[in-house]
Protein backbone atom coordinates (compact mmCIF):
# COMPACT_ATOMS: atom_id res chain seq x y z
CA UNK A 1 0.00 0.00 0.00
CA UNK A 2 1.34 3.44 -0.87
CA UNK A 3 1.72 6.12 1.79
CA UNK A 4 -1.15 8.16 0.31
CA UNK A 5 -3.40 5.05 0.31
CA UNK A 6 -2.48 4.39 3.94
CA UNK A 7 -3.16 7.99 4.95
CA UNK A 8 -6.60 7.94 3.30
CA UNK A 9 -7.45 4.62 4.96
CA UNK A 10 -6.20 5.79 8.36
CA UNK A 11 -8.22 9.01 8.04
CA UNK A 12 -11.41 7.09 7.20
CA UNK A 13 -10.76 4.70 10.12
CA UNK A 14 -10.38 7.59 12.58
CA UNK A 15 -13.54 9.22 11.13
CA UNK A 16 -15.45 5.96 11.58
CA UNK A 17 -14.30 5.55 15.21
CA UNK A 18 -15.18 9.15 16.02
CA UNK A 19 -18.61 8.81 14.36
CA UNK A 20 -19.42 5.65 16.34
CA UNK A 21 -18.44 7.29 19.61
CA UNK A 22 -20.34 10.50 18.84
CA UNK A 23 -23.46 8.38 18.24
CA UNK A 24 -22.97 6.50 21.52
CA UNK A 25 -22.62 9.83 23.30
CA UNK A 26 -25.73 11.28 21.59
CA UNK A 27 -27.69 8.13 22.54
CA UNK A 28 -26.54 8.49 26.20
CA UNK A 29 -24.81 5.10 26.15
CA UNK A 30 -21.43 6.49 27.27
CA UNK A 31 -20.42 9.98 28.32
CA UNK A 32 -17.50 10.52 25.97
CA UNK A 33 -15.84 13.44 24.24
CA UNK A 34 -13.66 13.06 21.15
CA UNK A 35 -10.97 15.51 20.10
CA UNK A 36 -9.07 15.23 16.87
CA UNK A 37 -5.70 16.74 16.03
CA UNK A 38 -4.34 15.55 12.70
CA UNK A 39 -3.73 11.82 12.90
CA UNK A 40 -4.53 11.61 16.64
CA UNK A 41 -7.98 10.90 18.07
CA UNK A 42 -8.30 11.48 21.82
CA UNK A 43 -11.31 9.82 23.44
CA UNK A 44 -12.07 11.07 26.95
CA UNK A 45 -14.54 9.36 29.25
CA UNK A 46 -16.07 12.13 31.33
CA UNK A 47 -17.37 9.81 34.06
CA UNK A 48 -13.89 8.79 35.21
CA UNK A 49 -11.52 11.11 33.29
CA UNK A 50 -9.75 8.22 31.55
CA UNK A 51 -8.69 8.36 27.91
CA UNK A 52 -8.09 6.19 24.90
CA UNK A 53 -5.77 7.54 22.21
CA UNK A 54 -5.94 6.22 18.64
CA UNK A 55 -3.42 7.41 16.09
CA UNK A 56 -1.94 6.42 12.77
CA UNK A 57 1.75 5.70 12.26
CA UNK A 58 2.44 6.30 8.57
CA UNK A 59 6.08 5.09 8.54
CA UNK A 60 4.96 1.68 9.88
CA UNK A 61 1.52 1.75 8.22
CA UNK A 62 -0.10 0.91 11.54
CA UNK A 63 -2.88 2.20 13.77
CA UNK A 64 -1.87 2.51 17.42
CA UNK A 65 -4.18 2.42 20.42
CA UNK A 66 -3.30 3.46 23.97
CA UNK A 67 -5.93 2.43 26.52
CA UNK A 68 -5.95 1.91 30.26
CA UNK A 69 -5.28 -1.80 29.61
CA UNK A 70 -2.15 -1.13 27.51
CA UNK A 71 -0.74 -0.13 24.15
CA UNK A 72 -1.63 -1.96 20.92
CA UNK A 73 -0.51 -1.90 17.28
CA UNK A 74 -2.79 -2.80 14.36
CA UNK A 75 -1.64 -3.56 10.82
CA UNK A 76 -3.90 -3.84 7.77
CA UNK A 77 -4.60 -7.45 6.77
CA UNK A 78 -7.07 -7.75 3.91
CA UNK A 79 -10.00 -5.51 4.81
CA UNK A 80 -9.30 -5.32 8.57
CA UNK A 81 -6.88 -3.80 11.05
CA UNK A 82 -5.38 -6.74 12.99
CA UNK A 83 -3.40 -6.64 16.23
CA UNK A 84 0.25 -7.44 15.55
CA UNK A 85 0.45 -9.60 18.72
CA UNK A 86 -2.81 -11.53 19.06
CA UNK A 87 -4.52 -10.95 15.67
CA UNK A 88 -7.62 -9.36 17.27
CA UNK A 89 -9.56 -6.90 15.09
CA UNK A 90 -9.37 -3.15 15.82
CA UNK A 91 -13.09 -2.37 16.17
CA UNK A 92 -13.75 -5.47 18.29
CA UNK A 93 -10.85 -4.52 20.57
CA UNK A 94 -11.93 -0.89 20.77
CA UNK A 95 -15.42 -2.06 21.73
CA UNK A 96 -13.86 -3.92 24.66
CA UNK A 97 -11.68 -0.95 25.72
CA UNK A 98 -14.62 1.49 25.51
CA UNK A 99 -16.80 -0.93 27.49
CA UNK A 100 -14.12 -1.20 30.20
CA UNK A 101 -13.45 2.54 30.45
CA UNK A 102 -16.93 3.83 29.64
CA UNK A 103 -18.82 1.59 32.04
CA UNK A 104 -21.47 0.40 29.55
CA UNK A 105 -21.38 -2.45 27.04
CA UNK A 106 -20.80 -1.16 23.50
CA UNK A 107 -20.15 -2.58 20.06
CA UNK A 108 -18.39 -0.28 17.61
CA UNK A 109 -19.30 -1.17 14.06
Amino acid sequence: MTESEFLALAESTLDRIEGCLDKLNDDDVVDVECRRSGNVLEIEFLRNATKIIVNSQAPLQEMWVAARSGGYHYKRVGDEWRNTRDDSELFASLSQYVTEQGGAPVALG
